[in-house]
């Protein structure tokens, strides 16, 4: 037993680029609170701390696969630093920030840490990484590995023949209004999304295939609009299929290397080996932003398109509508009628992208509820209002 505690406290030490001996006070109680178990939703809000920026190394959780980057990085040059009339670091504390980078025109406009994080630090995604898996859709069409988005999700997936997922289209999952039920309260521990996390599969399927191929219908498909992680995590088992590579190799060799990304990432694995594709990418900030501007300048790589040339305008704009006046849902983006769209995810994850104004914002956060919507959800997106006006203001300056 003490050989254990000892291992995981090396291990914990060596993610945290310390020995826990010659750590300071706040660094060894950074390394007391990391947890031991898979249930992200109901970890305290220390142990989220520790966590965050150590998912893919944590024992409980650490089957990963490593996105590899290239040689070569996509340069972001520092720009005059951009005049916004928030107090970044009252929003930044009342957030719970850790990285937040803001790049306007190519160049970064801010760039802040908080919470002991650095620019070096990788912090997870949760379902900003639902974007990524969508472009690798546009990228697997392209490719021709698959055919339509009006395709047949079971024509990818026959493990999924004869359940309500038979009749569902392969934009209907993306634009998640299969009209197969489905609970996404992060705070129910009888919720799908928590349920799920502690299914076993059977014996030769997959373990979202074996969730989600046991869930009714509520709804004819097409005709309702539902949040579902699980869903997105079909996706990334249509495509790792279609394209005969897993995720992570394919958003290697498709974007993270030839783009230009500065680190290498990594991507959480599920129990049966495929990625959660609906979560966990760890990713540095600023490799976060330098995906929002992959997308903001057209998904191109070398001057070359690397999605249909009708894939990016339906994939960033409202194709469903979630109830809220002004936003929409995409292929697997939230959408702003405003021709803005963004990456989001629980506690405080986001890529939000302003095509108009050149603009990118992504950040990492550790908010103290998985969501809250009327808190500091409505926080950031007044947030990105005043960047927004920062940008309108310098540009009549000019």
């Amino acid at each position: 037993m003490w050989k254990w505690i000892l291992g995981f406290i090396a291990l914990i030490a060596a993610v945290l680029g310390i020995t826990y001996f010659s750590a300071d006070k706040d660094t060894r109680a950074l390394i007391a609170h990391l947890p031991t178990d898979r249930n992200v939703l109901f970890w305290s809000i220390p142990q989220r701390d520790a966590a965050f920026r150590a998912l893919d190394k944590l024992p409980a959780l650490a089957k990963v696969n490593i996105i590899d980057a290239g040689d070569n990085v996509h340069a972001l040059p520092t720009g005059a630093p951009l005049k916004i009339a928030t107090n970044v670091d009252a929003y930044m504390k009342a957030q719970r920030t850790a990285g937040l980078v803001i790049v306007q025109d190519g160049k970064i406009r801010l760039e802040k840490y908080g919470l002991d994080f650095n620019a070096q630090g990788k912090w997870t995604s949760f379902s900003v990484a639902k974007s990524f898996t969508s472009t690798l859709v546009g990228a697997a069409i392209k490719d021709g590995h698959i055919k339509s988005i009006d395709d047949k999700v079971s024509a990818y997936i026959p493990d999924l023949k004869g359940s309500a997922y038979d009749d569902v289209s392969i934009k209907q999952l993306l634009t998640m209004t299969s009209g197969v039920r489905w609970n996404e309260d992060y705070e129910d521990k009888n919720s799908d999304v928590a349920r799920f996390n502690e299914h076993k599969a059977e014996k030769g399927v997959d373990v979202t295939v074996s969730y989600m191929r046991k869930l009714p219908r509520e709804a004819p498909a097409g005709t309702k609009w539902v949040y579902k992680t699980g869903e997105t995590n079909l996706i990334g088992v249509l495509v790792s299929s279609a394209v005969g590579k897993t995720l992570s190799q394919y958003l290697s060799e498709k974007i993270w290397a030839p783009y230009g990304m500065e680190q290498d990432a990594s991507w959480l694995l599920g129990a049966t080996g495929h990625e959660i594709s609906g979560c966990c990418i760890q990713a540095s900030t600023r490799d976060f932003a330098r995906f929002g501007e992959f997308v903001r300048g057209g998904a191109m790589v070398d001057g070359k398109p690397l999605l249909p040339a009708d894939w990016l305008a339906p994939a960033t704009s409202k194709q469903a509508d979630i109830g809220i006046a002004g936003k929409g849902y995409g292929y697997q983006w939230w959408t702003y009628d405003d021709g803005a769209f963004a990456a989001q995810g629980i506690f405080g994850q986001g890529i939000f992208i302003d095509p108009k104004r050149k603009l990118v914002i992504a950040s990492n956060s550790n908010w103290p509820k998985a969501t809250d919507p009327d808190g500091v959800g409505r926080q950031r997106e007044e947030f990105y209002r005043s960047v927004q006006a920062a940008v309108d203001a310098e540009a009549k300056t000019r």
